[in-house]
């Protein structure tokens, strides 16, 4: 998540709001307000529908913006990289290897691959 809440509120925007603008303005444009209002009346969960109906179109527009300017449509999220305090043993990762080279041989021959 991001930290500031202006890149929270634009990542929200981006991701949940677009899709279900659009998809709203689609069925506008196709039937309607009749459209509309079915889209919101008909379906179980409507707000989960419709920006499953508009995430197609959604997508389009913020790759377009992307190729605008990086990050503008698929707003950048932050990430913390971190060192693993300890890489596991070379001993731990032969010995977990053997283990599942014995497992698979076990399966082999209990689904008839070896007498």
């Amino acid at each position: 998540m991001p930290s500031q809440p202006l890149d929270a509120l634009r990542l929200a925007v981006m991701q949940e709001w677009l899709p279900l603008g659009l998809a709203v303005v689609d069925r506008a444009r196709r039937g309607g307000v009749g459209a509309v209002v079915e889209g919101f009346t008909q379906a179980e969960d409507p707000l989960d529908q419709l920006r499953q109906e508009g995430e197609p179109a959604a997508r389009q527009l913020r790759d377009s913006l992307d190729r605008v300017q990086p990050g503008l449509g698929n707003p950048v999220m932050t990430v913390q990289v971190r060192d693993l305090e300890q890489p596991p043993a070379e001993d731990d990762l032969n010995g977990a290897l053997a283990r599942i080279g014995e497992r698979l041989q076990l399966l082999e021959q209990r689904l008839g691959a070896e007498p």
